[in-house]
């Protein structure tokens, strides 16, 4: 990877403020870590560096959805990108109730809404199995930020009550909400990502924990799902310039996966104009030009 394409951004970005327990958070940070099938880690950085997960939590939640409803999850939810803003009401109005894809606010809530039925206790039920897919019993959610973040939850309640008015929605929306941003604020870094998310390149089976998570057509589908929608409204950029199935949060952290051979995660907080991590962004693209790692090569 060419640090020189990397480091000159670092400052350059903008740290996602209007969370308000994100606005802290030293800007000046970059970590990057690499799992593969083999069980081998390569890591630079500050990759043993906590950070909160924010979105790319909803991977987890689809994965966990995915295994308890299987196919019929997909007549409450879309696989299709959206093009607008990961926050945008307009084509829920649109479109029924039935949002796009699971990785927009629109479709995370109906997928941890589905989680609500399954599990009396949904986030305790999310945070088990993220800790057993990272190996590490010591993960936890950040009250202080899942708290900043249900303070100023009216967007994504509107979402949800939307959503409930067309039918779409089962459990008492507060509820989830609770649960939702639990699940966004857990805490984990990039060595943890890379290996929580192994199974993603190893045809769904978790090497460390010799456990079959999704089958082999259920992780092409995510990663799938990961290549078209899994970077905002950005997903296309990612696609040309990175090359590979990728999830972001607004906490800085990228996930991307090499199918087959590995998995990566690069953090560093201070995000680009679409809310992607700008250092992360070129990173990922530099390690793909120069390993040759795109899927789409």
């Amino acid at each position: 990877m060419n640090r020189k394409k990397v480091r000159p951004l670092i400052g350059q970005g903008k740290v996602a403020d209007y969370i308000p327990a994100l606005a802290n958070v030293n800007p000046n940070q970059f970590g990057i870590a690499v799992y593969g099938n083999d069980g081998t880690t390569y890591h630079a950085g500050q990759a043993h560096t906590d950070f909160s997960i924010q979105s790319i939590s909803k991977v987890f939640s689809l994965t966990l959805a995915m295994k308890h409803y299987g196919e019929t999850m997909w007549e409450r939810v879309g696989r299709e990108p959206s093009g607008n803003p990961f926050n945008s009401l307009v084509q829920l109005e649109y479109e029924a109730g039935i949002p796009r894809n699971p990785f927009i606010n629109a479709g995370a809530l109906v997928v941890s809404d589905m989680n609500q039925s399954r599990f009396a206790s949904p986030h305790y039920a999310m945070r088990e199995f993220i800790r057993r897919l990272a190996d590490n019993p010591n993960l936890h959610s950040d009250k202080v930020v899942s708290t900043s973040e249900y303070e100023f939850r009216a967007r994504n309640a509107s979402m949800a009550y939307l959503m409930k008015a067309f039918g779409n929605f089962e459990n008492d929306v507060e509820d989830v909400l609770h649960n939702y941003f639990d699940n966004c604020a857990m805490q984990m870094n990039c060595i943890d990502l890379a290996k929580a998310f192994s199974f993603l390149a190893n045809k769904g089976y978790s090497r460390h924990n010799d456990e079959q998570v999704l089958t082999a057509r259920e992780t092409t589908q995510v990663n799938g799902l990961l290549a078209t929608s899994g970077l905002y409204d950005e997903a296309g950029n990612f696609a040309f310039r990175v090359g590979l199935p990728g999830k972001s949060g607004v906490g800085g952290g990228i996930i991307a996966i090499v199918p087959n051979r590995f998995s990566v995660c690069v953090w560093s907080p201070e995000l680009n104009k679409s809310g992607n991590s700008l250092a992360g962004m070129a990173a990922l693209e530099a390690l793909s030009e120069s390993i040759g790692w795109s899927v789409f090569g």
